[in-house]
């Protein structure tokens, strides 16, 4: 967990200690990707995509999933596992946005997004984990074809609903990459508590 640990404390610092190249680039990037949002009349697609990955969303149709493994493929471990997984990592990402306490971007015209705190991204903190774990859950049931198809749908997933924050004006993008890094690593060292580090390599 260090591993991915580090890198979003080391943002997270450098937001509560208001770090000027991370700031600038931050503020630069907000600006220009919601005048693009703004130019291309894409706010209405992205405040739909910004609801159907809420969390209580994302974890309310992994969980039909988790369900469908348990009882008809008989994975309970795994299934109790992801089960777990994303929803402890939902608490640890709530518990992480009230440690920094960073306000979500100000714009000169405001795109319709979320309240309360912005990092990290829970939407790609969430998704991350849901995706991630999904993958894991269901990767025995897959065929060598099916798991690079599953892996191409999660990566392309999880980057649109990341770009979704940025485009929106919802999170800057520290934000998202703060929310994608402590996501993985919940679900990596999650499954590697759950299987065991000697397990977790020859896995691989």
């Amino acid at each position: 967990m260090a591993a991915f640990g580090i890198p979003v404390v080391v943002l997270a610092f450098g937001v509560r200690q208001q770090f000027d190249p991370l700031i600038a680039f931050d503020q630069y990037a907000i600006k220009t990707a919601t005048q693009w949002t703004r130019d291309a009349d894409l706010t209405a697609e992205l405040v739909m995509l910004q609801r159907v990955s809420q969390p209580v969303v994302v974890y309310s149709s992994a969980t039909l999933v988790v369900v469908w493994a348990w009882l008809a493929r008989k994975m309970r471990g795994r299934a109790l596992w992801a089960f777990t997984t994303m929803m402890v990592s939902w608490g640890v990402g709530a518990v992480s946005k009230l440690m920094v306490q960073r306000a979500r971007p100000v714009l000169d015209a405001a795109l319709p997004h979320a309240q309360g705190y912005s990092f990290p991204s829970g939407h790609a903190l969430n998704i991350t984990v849901a995706a991630s774990a999904l993958l894991v859950l269901l990767w025995p049931l897959l065929s060598a074809v099916g798991r690079w198809v599953a892996v191409g749908v999660a990566v392309v997933v999880v980057v649109v609903v990341g770009l979704d924050r940025i485009f929106l004006g919802a999170h800057f993008p520290s934000d998202v990459v703060a929310g994608f890094v402590l996501g993985l690593g919940l679900m990596v060292s999650s499954w590697i508590g759950f299987v065991g580090p000697t397990a977790a390599i020859s896995s691989r």
